[in-house]
């Protein structure tokens, strides 16, 4: 996966459901978000991922703040997801992918 930048760049986001509750992980912003239905957490995470991008552009940071280490949990379960392993229960994946980040 290439570096993000200011200006282009994509991140990796896995829906997971454990136990009662839905999870959304974007790994390289480290960003998690919780919640009762799937469908809210994609769009809970499409908001967090534009806020994140946006602020990191208006402040004009480093593009570290784009590219940061996941944390180890998340990491094994895309390289998982990756290889179609199976991933232990009690955690169901509800969806897995690349997301370009959208830069206006």
């Amino acid at each position: 996966m290439s570096k993000n930048t200011l200006h282009s760049g994509s991140v990796r986001v896995i829906i997971f459901k454990e136990k009662r509750v839905w999870y959304g992980a974007v790994l390289e912003f480290n960003i998690v978000e919780s919640g009762t239905d799937p469908r809210e957490i994609m769009l809970s995470l499409d908001e967090a991922i534009r806020g994140y991008v946006e602020c990191a552009r208006k402040a004009r940071l480093s593009p570290k703040v784009l590219n940061q280490k996941p944390a180890p949990e998340y990491e094994k379960m895309w390289k998982k997801l990756q290889q179609g392993k199976p991933i232990p229960s009690p955690i169901q994946v509800y969806s897995f992918g690349e997301q370009k980040l959208t830069f206006a």
